[in-house]
């Protein structure tokens, strides 16, 4: 269980910068902070994803309660508008806030009276359930729930115009024919709220007010013991959506977490995971970190150890790799497969993918799936060795894998302003030949395992493996070179992505020097940084609009989930690791809660960015937690 108390949730600038998320399994999704302020405009109750397009709709943005007892009048919710004011202040009588088993709770105390308020969403379609319970009062207290509805892209906005079609139905309304809500004692009515302000997306430089439509509310009496409960969903109601759903939701998370085994903070993190996984109508998918982004073919294979062997779910696992396989077109695995979305402009996401496959037959001994993927596999590296998309192919003359074209960034460094690529690192990147020297070895391995001709893949991996070796040491031995053969020759920054030479099982060097050199300029308590702050070229602050953001990504913003190739190489070199992990643990109850950020600062103290809640992020802590663990 993760708990807060009286003081952070009655601060408002601790309780709106706390953010919890839950997840319905296909595409949408929950989301809000601990003050039940929306600082984004991604949060609110329901979210509905649409398979079909690919699109994520916001839908109940939240349920403003207010609390009667007698003639007092106590309103719970909190609301920002445009002038900067906040109203109502019911974080003011907020006393505890706790996830448990990855159900947000929260409850507040006054004149005697304590309520409490759980929210579930549905596991397999579009539905929430907010349970309203009165813990504590003298009297039965009359609650009154005020739903703020609205229809539009999560990604945008809605601003008052006219009045949106509200129809009665059992126990509820329809909102604009998109979906239902349902509650006790529902009293027609509506207005609009004119001017909600987002303090999350002003700092972001994007549009940060918007209007919702107030739709009358749901009024009930409850006794001490008794609960209100309040639904939403979309599409057609599977089963009972009442009180059940957030029992069901507790008795889903401990079982995950009973499933991925380890201590009481790997089951945090397996629940935190279950959260990218998504059920698409081809097969399961992994989102890349909500709530912005959605399948990134990368971060998907870079997260699938942790987020999928670590926790137990192998056939889930399979599943994916399976699917992923279909998507190959010359030699290359698609970077993006939301609908309308499929490119394919990565130099690394196949390399990941055969790692991935690799990981799966070790851990699982699934040499039947070895076989299966195996014909796949390869011909995805002979399109490699004679050249594929955007100049990758291996260079004849030592057997590395170049790869690089002019406006494109193609590595995971792959921000782009003005659709100049900030960090392009064209030519023969260290990350990306690591890779490629895994990627023969590990079809090496799995040719043996099923009984084929392992030598051509053998050949080729030892030969780029000794090229590896010559090329990419630097000469100071600072660790290794990040690019070598560029369009201005080799590219001497210290960054992390030398790490993976040494961490990867199939890794062409276990050299201390590239972990003494990540440690000496990299190595943060949440992560490393993604260049030296001694580089001309370093932005210590991942801040402002989204230009100035994207030009600090790859130039010196902390990655929490290099920590997972860090542990992997500090072990490989016998390096020391202890204590690498301990602010990481505690960040799980910090900012995204129950799970791992996207990115933070460079500069201490390496405040929070990007998505609160990222998929490798909470695969590489709790991969790197079972590496140390002895598993």
């Amino acid at each position: 269980m993760i708990r807060l108390g009286p003081q952070a949730c009655g601060t408002l600038e601790e309780a709106a910068a706390r953010e919890w998320l839950l997840t319905d399994g296909v595409g949408g999704y929950a989301m809000g902070t601990v003050a039940g302020l929306a600082t984004r405009r991604y949060h609110g109750l329901l979210v509905v994803h649409d398979p079909a397009s690919g699109a994520r709709s916001m839908a109940l943005l939240g349920l403003d309660a207010v609390c009667v007892v007698g003639d007092a009048r106590v309103r719970l919710g909190c609301d920002e508008w445009a002038d900067g004011s906040v109203d109502p202040r019911g974080f003011e009588q907020l006393v505890s806030f706790d996830l448990d088993d990855g159900v947000p709770r929260w409850r507040w105390s006054f004149g005697g009276v304590e309520i409490e308020r759980e929210i579930a969403m549905t596991h397999g379609a579009p539905g929430v359930v907010v349970v309203h319970r009165v813990l504590r009062a003298p009297r039965p207290v009359r609650l009154e729930l005020t739903p703020l509805c609205t229809w539009r892209d999560h990604h945008g906005d809605r601003f008052a115009w006219g009045q949106p079609a509200v129809e009665p139905a059992d126990g509820g309304f329809a909102f604009e024919g998109r979906y239902r809500v349902r509650g006790p004692g529902w009293e027609p009515g509506g207005s609009w709220y004119r001017g909600l302000r987002h303090r999350m997306e002003a700092e972001r430089g994007l549009g940060d007010r918007e209007d919702v439509w107030a739709a009358g509310r749901f009024v009930a009496r409850v006794a001490p013991g008794r609960t209100a409960v309040v639904a939403a969903w979309a599409g057609d109601a599977r089963g009972r959506l009442d009180a059940t759903v957030v029992r069901g939701a507790r008795a889903r998370a401990a079982e995950l977490a009973r499933r991925a085994g380890g201590d009481a903070l790997d089951g945090v993190l397996a629940v935190a995971a279950d959260r990218f996984l998504v059920r698409t109508p081809d097969g399961p998918a992994l989102y890349a970190g909500w709530p912005w982004f959605g399948e990134w073919s990368r971060d998907a294979m870079t997260s699938y150890e942790g987020l999928l062997l670590c926790t137990g779910r192998h056939e889930e696992g399979a599943a994916l790799l399976r699917r992923a396989a279909g998507t190959l077109s010359e030699g290359m695995l698609a970077n993006s497969t939301d609908p309308g979305l499929r490119e394919y402009n990565t130099a690394d996401a196949t390399l990941w993918f055969i790692h991935a496959a690799g990981r799966h037959v070790a851990v699982t001994g699934d040499d039947g799936l070895a076989a299966e993927l195996l014909p796949a596999l390869t011909g995805a590296l002979e399109h490699h060795v004679n050249g594929t998309r955007f100049g990758i192919g291996m260079d004849a003359a030592d057997g590395l894998l170049r790869q690089g074209a002019a406006g494109w960034a193609l590595t995971w460094m792959d921000a782009r302003v003005d659709g100049v690529p900030v960090t392009p690192r064209a030519g023969k990147a260290v990350e990306v030949n690591a890779l490629w020297v895994n990627a023969l070895a590990t079809a090496a391995e799995l040719a043996r395992r099923t009984g084929s001709d392992p030598g051509r893949w053998a050949g080729l991996g030892e030969r780029a493996r000794a090229s590896f070796a010559a090329r990419f040491r630097r000469p100071d031995a600072r660790g290794l070179l990040d690019v070598v053969d560029g369009p201005a020759g080799d590219d001497a920054a210290i960054r992390p992505n030398q790490l993976l030479a040494a961490a990867l099982p199939h890794g062409p060097l276990a050299d201390r020097s590239i972990v003494d050199a990540c440690t000496g300029e990299l190595l943060t308590p949440l992560g490393l940084r993604s260049l030296s702050p001694g580089d001309p070229a370093y932005r210590g602050r991942h801040r402002g609009d989204q230009a100035a953001r994207d030009r600090a990504y790859h130039q010196g913003t902390v990655w929490p989930w290099l920590i997972g190739p860090y542990v992997d190489a500090a072990l490989a070199a016998g390096a020391p690791v202890d204590g690498v992990l301990a602010a990481l643990e505690a960040h799980v109850a910090d900012w995204g809660l129950g799970s791992v950020v996207e990115t933070c600062d460079g500069d201490a103290p390496h405040a929070s960015s990007g998505a609160p809640f990222q998929a490798w992020s909470v695969a590489e802590l709790l991969r790197a937690r079972r590496r140390l663990a002895g598993g």
